[in-house]
């Protein structure tokens, strides 16, 4: 089903992937952390008990894709359990962890599970760059260990890597890495600077240094193919990258989102549109608070108060977000608006209205028919 901002003025929303703090507690201190978590006891954090509930909630819903992380979700003893019902009620649970505590047996349990995919951070191909921004010596072997435990079990592995100034000379290094170490998929995260991050302000890319880096990943994309798949994340105007440059170079279907096509095709694998916010994912915190991303800091319900479907379903900020007639600035003006979106998160953070313009994106909008660049987003 296709969805056009000049037809419709919104974006239908599709529940893909909820991703879930299922604790904020964390062994490591890093300097990005959009938590500022830190390896203490948070009060408050949903009981086991209250976890199953919002898992039957979730699936009156949809069946999405379930990533259970934090903090460090392998801190909270009962994660297992918690991943276990979730499979068993039919959700795909994959975690996403810093992969230091992932030992063989972690990773056997894992596989147990079953779960499909675990992401691992790793921000620096050195050692002592990963362990510094990591806050712990010995984080870059500890995390590198667990990623070997996890192709040992074999559990599929996603390479995740936050990019700043700070990095992004490495990243080719890091997509080597990647593939070296058997991963699956590529996911480079654009800064957004909160919680702890806030401290790494300056430390985005430019808006001119996105734009390169964004095209390096769509060509080194053409280049692997079905070896790895790239997603860029918070970086929404990657979907207007792609959209351009298949149309000009005849790279792919008029239509197309993605610049390849994997064998093993999933939720995970596929790009369907910028910003998924409040249309096809969300994030619960560790005290049940419902929130478009992790790093979109405002709250669409509480789960304490409402129920899960009454929130997706309801909520004003993701009614809001939705509406595309709604967004300010340059990204309401934009044909790209129905494929991209702006990153809502980093527009609230920039401004404190997250209907604002992404302040992060060089392209002036032409004023095109938004129709002649719908995209299938779901149905």
């Amino acid at each position: 089903m296709n969805h056009c901002a000049s037809q419709s003025g919104s974006i239908v929303q599709r529940l893909m992937v909820v991703a879930w703090e299922l604790t904020r507690s964390c062994n490591l201190r890093c300097a990005h952390c959009r938590g500022s978590a830190e390896s203490v006891t948070y009060d408050g954090e949903l009981s086991t008990e209250e976890c199953l509930r919002v898992i039957d909630d979730i699936v009156t819903v949809a069946h999405p894709v379930l990533i259970l992380t934090g903090g460090e979700p392998l801190v909270r003893p009962d994660w297992p359990e918690i991943a276990r019902y979730a499979a068993g009620r039919g959700l795909m649970v994959a975690v996403g962890t810093n992969g230091t505590l992932v030992t063989p047996s972690i990773a056997a349990q894992m596989k147990a599970v079953p779960v499909f995919r675990v992401s691992v951070s790793l921000d620096f191909p050195r050692a002592e760059l990963q362990d510094a921004f990591r806050g712990q010596t010995g984080a870059f072997d500890a995390a590198l260990a667990g990623i070997r435990s996890l192709r040992a079990a074999g559990i599929d592995v996603q390479v995740n890597s936050t990019v700043t100034r700070r990095n992004v000379a490495y990243l080719e290094d890091l997509l080597s890495i990647a593939l070296r170490e058997g991963a699956v998929a590529f996911h480079p995260f654009m800064l957004v600077p909160t919680g702890r991050g806030k401290n790494l302000r300056g430390e985005e890319l430019s808006p001119a240094d996105y734009e390169r880096a964004l095209n390096w990943m769509y060509d080194r994309q053409k280049e692997l193919g079905d070896r790895i798949f790239f997603k860029p994340t918070d970086a929404p105007h990657y979907m207007r990258i792609v959209k351009t440059r298949q149309k000009s170079s005849g790279d792919g279907p008029e239509g197309a989102v993605a610049p390849n096509s994997l064998k093993r095709r999933h939720t995970v694998n596929t790009i369907t549109r910028g910003c998924l916010a409040g249309t096809g994912f969300c994030f619960i915190s560790h005290r049940g608070r419902v929130q478009g991303c992790g790093y979109f800091d405002v709250g669409a319900g509480d789960l304490r108060e409402q129920r899960f479907p009454e929130i997706w379903a309801h909520s004003k900020v993701f009614s809001d977000i939705r509406d595309l007639s709604l967004l300010k600035g340059k990204c309401g003006r934009c044909e790209h608006k129905t494929i991209c979106g702006g990153c809502r998160a980093r527009a609230y953070e920039a401004t404190g209205d997250y209907l604002e313009a992404e302040p992060y994106c060089v392209y002036e909008p032409k004023g095109e028919c938004a129709a002649c660049l719908s995209v299938t987003h779901g149905g």
